[in-house]
């Protein structure tokens, strides 16, 4: 228990930094972040590699429950050049009022999250009338069986190493019963990773 700990304090937020950086990835967080503008809510911030993406935004909430993946963002943070708030809670009790957020940015955390269901019915509550939700997340496959089983069969071992990484899980259907309706939404495989992860779900999503 406690070598876990000191991999989950130390060596994880290292090695999640390192892969976030993959170059499919920074494009996906391009194409994604550079239509975002005014005041940002992110869900699950990590080392803050959103940040230089962002195009015209004012103000961005850091929603970030790991402390020692949130120092890895501190460069990134002060050469930000809109401010931004650290915000050390979990996604399943947003700390923010009904319907008060204009975006919420989601970029591959909905497959960590323990409560996924919650999450989502906290980004609904607190998401305004109008606001977006932009996400990317790597998903299930849906047309190929073996890759599915396979996701499947290893996601308890993920789980551990990648600190509650599920490869399994259909985003869009959780969403879509969670009332949401989509604006925009496309799937595509991110060719310069493994073949078991490499199914991506990049949407932008309003409350019904």
């Amino acid at each position: 228990m406690m070598i876990y700990k000191f991999y989950q304090q130390r060596i994880f937020p290292h090695l999640l930094n390192q892969v976030m950086q993959t170059p499919s990835m920074m494009d996906g967080r391009a194409e994604l972040l550079g239509k975002v503008r005014g005041e940002v809510l992110e869900i699950g911030f990590g080392t803050g590699l959103n940040l230089p993406f962002y195009q015209e935004v004012d103000q961005v909430y850091a929603l970030e429950p790991n402390r020692d993946v949130y120092q890895l963002a501190q460069k990134r943070v002060f050469d930000a050049p809109f401010h931004v708030q650290h915000i050390q809670a979990s996604a399943e009790k947003l700390p923010f009022a009904d319907h008060s957020v204009e975006n919420i940015v989601s970029t591959w955390t909905m497959c960590s999250i323990a409560n996924l269901d919650k999450a989502i019915q906290e980004i609904h509550r607190v998401l305004k009338p109008q606001g977006t939700l932009h996400l990317i997340e790597h998903v299930q496959y849906h047309d190929n069986n073996t890759l599915k089983k396979l996701q499947d069969l290893l996601t308890p071992i993920q789980k551990v190493i990648a600190d509650g990484c599920h490869l399994n899980r259909n985003i869009e259907l959780e969403l879509l019963n969670a009332n949401f309706k989509f604006s925009e939404k496309y799937y595509f495989d991110a060719e310069d990773l493994p073949k078991i992860g490499r199914r991506m779900f990049m949407a932008r999503a309003h409350k019904l």
